[in-house]
Formats: structure tokens, sequence, C-alpha cells
């Protein structure tokens, strides 16, 4: 099984990234088990590894390959460490001298892992609050380098037509990629004396990857982590259109109240994408393994698909508990009100803007994400794959000066986006092990909120106060065909 997973931006470092950005390859770092502060006694195993990969692979995403190589892996006690500070743990010390070079992209060894990192090691029992992934840069000596040298990067294109791009490393990837108690399930690794745990590093390839307007690939990491069970925990299922047929390439969104409680501008509470996979040749999906700490809760799980007569509506299914199948799940086709069009694909467009305490214009990255309200509860609706949507999470975007059409207000910077979403409005029904009930819709066409993160840019640190905003929901327009909505837009004040 090649299962393909994503995290999702907000609830992990309150967020991203997706963003969140950029696609789905999950990348998984296994360690063990860790309880307390550290103890004066009392020693622990761990070992790393690297799980499954992503939704952006070629053909239904733009990339036919992303390499990274990873030189270490190391966990502090303390959440506010410095990459320069005492007392960090090596987890992987061999990595150090001959780092591993990992395709993110590439076939699993098993039904979840991707790759060893590196042995079981002893480590001080303790509390871990922090971990920092550190990536080698071009100098570093890698063995077989499929990057020319570069260490990192991306093959956009198959056969003939592949053309490989180097992987742009901000400075925070050098030192050290953090993973802050937000983005670690239950705000910490807890190890107790004589325990061995797995610990999962999710490295979201598809939310991580940017294109550059000089069509450059910079790396701006989406990285989660938790413990997962020795006996991986999954989920499964199916799924079929209206007649039957498999549906290939639906993207499956598993999804969770936001942990920080965040409300949209009118009050509702919001469901955020926690795991993300997509459908094989035959419609069956997978995701292997869960991370515990969110297993404690059921899942609400979403899906987009299309068939030859275009894209088909959404479907939510509530309330699926963890080592369940879902199931066989229908994805209706779209209302009627949206023929004759075939492809009841809609668009969503509008400016983000980003301006300092100054209001003068200051460039950030913004994760731009949609949400569907259902029966009082928002729910993420992720984002079909097309040219520049590598991500279902999210559209991340970075804003600049003198844009066309220009930023509004002129002294802002801004950028002009184009999100492409399922036109039609969501089918709803609760979780069952014998028959799946779903509800129509009240109203055929969506109406939707566009849901916006700031982050300083090339970091997932979160900017501009408040650093999200949303929209107010908007239904879409079905005249003139294809369906819209037009001027959502976002406007960031007081970022850095």
């Amino acid at each position: 099984m090649n299962s393909r997973k994503g995290v999702s931006l907000r609830p992990h470092f309150q967020l991203l990234v997706a963003l969140g950005l950029l696609l789905v390859a999950a990348f998984f770092v296994a360690a063990c088990s860790m309880n307390g502060t550290v103890t004066t006694s009392g020693m622990a195993q761990v070992k790393v590894t690297l799980s499954d990969p992503a939704t952006c692979i070629a053909p239904n995403g733009p990339f036919s390959a992303v390499y990274v190589t990873i030189s270490d892996v190391q966990a502090h006690v303390s959440s506010s460490a410095g990459a320069n500070d005492s007392g960090w743990v090596d987890l992987t010390p061999g990595l150090s001298t001959s780092p591993k070079q990992v395709e993110l992209l590439g076939l699993s060894s098993n039904q979840c892992l991707l790759v060893t990192l590196g042995d079981n090691m002893e480590l001080q029992a303790g509390n871990y609050q922090q971990i920092r992934l550190i990536l080698a840069t071009s100098s570093a000596n890698i063995q077989g380098d499929m990057c020319s040298g570069g260490g990192n990067c991306v093959v956009v294109g198959q056969g003939d037509q592949a053309t490989t791009y180097p992987l742009l490393l901000s400075s925070e990837a050098k030192t050290g990629l953090k993973i802050p108690p937000g983005q670690i399930a239950g705000g910490q690794i807890s190890i107790s004396a004589g325990e061995t745990r797995d610990l999962n590093i999710d490295f979201n390839t598809c939310a991580s990857i940017i294109r550059e307007g000089n069509g450059q690939y910079r790396l701006k990491p989406t990285l989660t982590a938790g413990v997962v069970s020795q006996t991986s925990v999954s989920m499964n299922g199916k799924v079929v259109d209206a007649g039957g047929s498999p549906v290939a390439n639906a993207i499956i969104a598993l999804e969770q109240p936001d942990p920080t409680g965040t409300k949209d501008a009118s009050g509702n509470p919001i469901d955020r994408i926690m795991v993300t996979t997509s459908t094989a040749y035959d419609g069956t999906w997978a995701i292997c393994p869960l991370v515990q700490g969110i297993t404690t809760k059921p899942y609400d799980v979403v899906i987009i698909g299309s068939n030859a007569t275009g894209m088909l509506s959404p479907t939510i299914v509530t309330g699926v508990s963890v080592g369940s199948t879902v199931g066989t799940v229908r994805l209706n086709a779209a209302a009627s009100l949206l023929t004759p069009a075939a492809n009841t694909a809609a668009t969503l467009s509008g400016q983000v803007t980003s301006v300092n305490s100054s209001n003068a214009g200051t460039p950030i990255d913004a994760a731009l994400g949609v949400v569907e309200t259902v029966g009082s509860i928002d729910y993420t609706i992720p984002l079909p794959p097309t040219a520049t949507q590598t991500n279902p999470l999210a559209l991340i975007v970075t804003t600049a000066p003198n844009q066309t059409p220009a930023c509004n207000p002129g002294a802002s910077d801004c950028y002009n986006y184009s999100l492409t979403v399922p036109a039609s409005s969501a089918y709803i029904g609760a979780w069952s092990s014998t028959t799946l009930s779903l509800a129509a819709p009240v109203n055929p066409l969506a109406a939707y909120i566009v849901d916006g993160i700031a982050t300083q840019t090339g970091t997932a640190t979160l900017n501009c106060s408040p650093s999200e905003k949303f929209t107010a929901a908007t239904a879409l327009t079905p005249t003139p065909l294809p369906p819209a909505a037009t001027s959502l837009n976002l406007a960031f004040g007081s970022c850095q």
C-alpha cells in the first residue's frame, strides 16, 4: 500500500501551511515515548524512521520526485531552546557524518514507513517539548546525490520532459526545522524510563514547496509530530460515483475541531484537516499510521473527487472512529442547476494585502484555504489539484508591491489570488458500520469562506495581528457559467 498523506496547517503550529504548503507527502520520524521533565535516572530507547508520501506526485500533481537530505534529528526538553543552546539530544548521531537523502514521493518499504534514519539508541527519560530536523546543504558529503550537489531538489515533469530544480533553503532549514509544542500532538513527547515508543514527525511535502515568481522553488517546511503505536492505527475506505464506478484520485481529508477553539467571523467552530490522502485507481484509500493524541477522538472525513462528467459534489462523513473502515462512500453528481456545464468546478478570487504597523507594505506568506458551513460547523473543503494548487490544504501566496491589478490600498503589498473549488454544496451523513445515509444540501451551489493564515516569508512563524482572517460566507453565482465568487479580500495589518 502506498498511502499519501498531509497534515493541517492551523492545529499543529497554529498554524500552517498548510499552511499545510505543499503538499502531502508525509514525512515521519519514529522515536521513543518520552515522559515528564528530564529525570536524573532511567533511560529509554529511540528509533527514527520516515513514512509515506504525498498527493502532489505526478500525474495528479507537478512533481515526479522531491529529494531532501537529512543530516540530524534532535530533541530538547525546553520549548524555547535556541539552535545553539546546550541540552539538545541527538536522536540520529550517524547522520551528521553520513547524511541520508530521501525521496519523499518514493514507495514505502512497508505499509507505513519510507526508510529508517537511525538505529535504536538510548536517551534520558523526560518530557521533550521541541524537536529539530536539520537538512544538509550543498556543501555536505552526500552519497549518490540526486540533486547534482545540492542535496535538496524537486523534479518537475516526467521522462524526457523532466527538469530538476534546486530546493532553496531558508536559514531556518539549515539550523534546524523547529517543531514546537503547538505542532506536537499533546504538546510534548513523553518518555518514561525503560520505555520504547515511536515518535512520528510529519514533513508535509506538498505543503512545504512554494514556486516563486522567478520559477525557482523554495522550501517552507510544514512539520508536525506525535507518538504512534508500534502496531500502527489506520483508517480506510472506498470512493465510487453514483453509478458505482470507482473514483480514482479523489482527495480524502480527515478532520477534527480546531484544538485552539478558533471560530469564523460568524462564530461557527472550524473543522481542520489533520491528514490527507488520495484514492487509488480502484477507489480505495488507507491512511497509516495515525498519530496518538489525535486518535483519541473520532474524525470527520471530507471527500472531493471527479469522474468523466466533471467535479462531483463533496461528501462529509462525521464521527468516524479510529481504526474503523469508512466503507464505500458514493459521490453524487452536482445539482442540475449547474448543467449544461460539464466541468462543475468554481472559482474564488480576491486580493490579499499586508502592511506593517506604519501602514507601509511588507511581504508575508499567506496560506489560503476554504471552508463551507454545514449544520453550523465550518468544514474545510480540500482544494482539488490544478497547475497551481499542489496542496489540498491551502494555496500559499507571497505578497509583493506593484502587482496587477494594483494593490488596494496602494501602499500595501498584495497578491491577486484565484482558487479552484467544487461548485456544488456538500452532502453529509453520520458514520455507520452498516449503511451510510447522506443528506442532500439545501442549496445546490456552495457558499464559501476563504480562510487566510499569515506567516513570515520562508518560515512557519505566524505573522500579523491577527494572524488569521476570514472572509464572509459568499455564495457562488451560477451565471455566467462556470460558477464564481469574487472580491473575497483579506487585509492583514501590523505585520512584521
